[in-house]
C-alpha cells in the first residue's frame, strides 16, 4: 500500500471514532429517558476508547517484546507503545462499571417511581 492510501485510511478511523462520541453525545444531551442517557454514555465511552487505541498504531510496527534473538528479527521496526493499550484495558473496565452502577440506579428509579423520563422526574415530589 502506498502512504497517501494509509494516510486516509487513518483519518477515516479518526473520524469515524469521532462521528462515534459524537452520536453518543447526542444522545446524552437530546434524549430524555434515563435509559437512553447510560446508553450514550456507554458509547461515548467506546468512541473514546476506538480513538485512543486507533491513535497508538503505527505502521509496520511490531509489539513491544523484550527477549532473546527478538531484537534481530525487529531491528528495522518501530516498536507500538503498549500504554495506550493498557489505558484502553483499563478504561474498559471502569467503563462497564460506571455502566453497571447507572443501571442499577436507573433500576431503582424506575422500581420507586415508575418512570425513566427526565422531566417527570424533575416534577416528583420526595
Amino acid at each position: 500500500m502506498d502512504n497517501t492510501y494509509y494516510d486516509l485510511l487513518t483519518y477515516v478511523v479518526y473520524g469515524s471514532a469521532i462521528l462515534v462520541m459524537l452520536i453518543g453525545l447526542y444522545a446524552v444531551l437530546v434524549k430524555k429517558s434515563l435509559l437512553k442517557i447510560v446508553i450514550g454514555l456507554s458509547i461515548v465511552d467506546s468512541g473514546l476508547n476506538l480513538l485512543i487505541v486507533s491513535l497508538g498504531y503505527l505502521k509496520n510496527g511490531t509489539a513491544p517484546i523484550f527477549s532473546k534473538g527478538f531484537f534481530e528479527l525487529a531491528a528495522d521496526k518501530p516498536m507500538v507503545d503498549p500504554l495506550l493499550q493498557a489505558l484502553v484495558l483499563t478504561a474498559i473496565v471502569i467503563g462497564f462499571g460506571v455502566t453497571a452502577v447507572a443501571l442499577s440506579l436507573v433500576i431503582r428509579l424506575w422500581r420507586h417511581h415508575h418512570t425513566l423520563y427526565i422531566d417527570e422526574i424533575k416534577n416528583l415530589k420526595w
